[in-house]
């Protein structure tokens, strides 16, 4: 009786973000808000956080990272503008919640995670949920697909100091790409489009997220 009732109040929390953190402010793509309205957010959180699994901000998720606010994941697909034809690159598997996001409305994802642990993590709940468009890569994801590759869609999970050009090279014609742009601090939420080799940009809002280490993230200090 108490699982049921924890699974009840963690439905209505789902109910209540959606309600609240996306449809009340600019989340209108319907795919999109089915979509986070569907997948369980408590199964990509540590035990400790599941009662704040649908709280409007990032969680930890162990390995210094984080689990992206739904808001910011909602707001990061929808301008992704995916279709069931679109092949994914994800970069940052982190939890594996917004990978779950993106394999829900796409044809297929690679996501690439440097942290093997958390890579694993995301491999098994995805697996436990039934997810299986998704192929996984561990390494560095500043460096693209280690295989080649073109994608339709990227989506970087963490922050750059500018588009790393492998990143670039992969990127379909008419393709897009979603990330967070800057140094420290706060960065800017931004698009580019990728149309007959030619980028143009857009940027959406301010966001603050953990960097993207790498050849052509940031790099690791030493300790």
């Amino acid at each position: 009786m108490h699982s049921k009732t924890n699974a009840e109040r963690l439905a209505r929390a789902r109910e209540q973000m959606v309600r609240y953190d996306l449809k009340d402010r600019d989340i209108t793509d319907p795919d999109v808000l089915r979509v986070l309205g569907q997948i369980q957010r408590e199964e990509f959180v540590p035990q400790a956080y599941r009662s704040q699994a649908y709280s409007d901000g990032p969680l930890p998720i162990g390995a210094g990272q984080t689990i992206s606010q739904p808001y910011i994941v909602a707001l990061m697909t929808q301008h992704l503008k995916l279709n069931r034809n679109c092949e994914v690159l994800e970069i940052g598997t982190g939890s594996g919640y917004q990978t779950a996001v993106l394999a829900s409305l796409a044809k297929k994802v690679y996501t690439i995670e440097r942290v093997s642990q958390l890579s694993e993590s995301a491999q098994v709940v995805l697996g436990r949920l039934g997810i299986d468009n998704v192929e996984f890569f561990i390494g560095d994801g500043s460096c693209g697909w280690p295989k080649q590759r073109i994608f339709d869609r990227v989506l970087i999970t963490a922050a750059v100091p500018k588009w790393p050009q492998p990143l670039l090279e992969q990127l379909a014609d008419g393709g897009l790409m979603v990330g967070p742009v800057g140094y420290e601090g706060v960065q800017e939420l931004m698009v580019c489009e990728k149309r007959a080799g030619k980028i143009s940009e857009k940027t959406i809002c301010d966001v603050r997220f953990v960097k993207l280490f790498g050849k052509y993230g940031f790099e690791q200090q030493k300790a």
